[in-house]
């Protein structure tokens, strides 16, 4: 129960501070949604050039803001389309 609080807290923060680096507006169920998937994107990423997060609090946020990120940089690819 506390890892699924914890998860939608640092998606929430991470989606947050993603539309502020990458100046998007969203509303907080968007933030939420863009920082959980933008941590699974990061974990996925991270792995691939063979770096893992030290599993604390402020690790697996850094890794949420760095996918949370990309995706928003790769939506905003497909909408110039």
């Amino acid at each position: 129960m506390w890892a699924f609080i914890l998860s939608i807290l640092i998606g929430g923060l991470a989606g947050w501070l993603a539309g502020k680096i990458m100046n998007v507006g969203m509303g907080l169920i968007i933030q939420i949604l863009v920082g959980v998937v933008g941590g699974a994107l990061g974990g996925w990423l991270f792995s691939l050039v063979g770096l893992q997060s030290t599993g604390g609090f402020i690790g697996r946020l850094v890794v949420a803001i760095v996918g949370a990120v990309v995706l928003l940089w790769l939506i905003s690819l497909i909408k110039k389309k």
